[in-house]
């Protein structure tokens, strides 16, 4: 299995909805069992909320600032970042190109 941000990219915007009137600004990459990779890429603002598993961003492109819970940091390409289970988090004043691969795993709720 395998998956190239490039034609990821290119399959962006996605499907048209109430939370993505422009069309969803992510697509999965690769799953297997509790494990998903997807590529996100909003544009503008980043409209997620908390999310039901772990997760880890690693930034392909782009600046900006990222803020989780109650923290705030800068983030430009090769970083890795992590987000607990159901904390709230966003990418914050990002540059146009900003790209990330996100990897969900685990249980609801999180490893503990």
């Amino acid at each position: 299995m395998k998956a190239t941000a490039a034609e990821l990219l290119s399959r962006l915007p996605g499907r048209i909805s109430a939370r993505w009137p422009a069309g969803e600004r992510f697509v999965q990459a690769l799953a297997h069992g509790t494990m998903s990779v997807e590529l996100y890429a909003p544009q503008g603002t980043d409209p997620q909320g908390p999310h039901e598993q772990d997760e880890l961003y690693f930034i392909i492109a782009g600046s900006g600032e990222f803020v989780c819970g109650d923290e705030r940091a800068r983030f430009a390409p090769g970083m890795a970042l992590f987000v607990p289970a159901g904390t709230p988090h966003r990418f914050e004043g990002f540059s146009d190109d900003f790209a990330t691969w996100v990897v969900f795993w685990g249980p609801q709720g999180g490893e503990r």
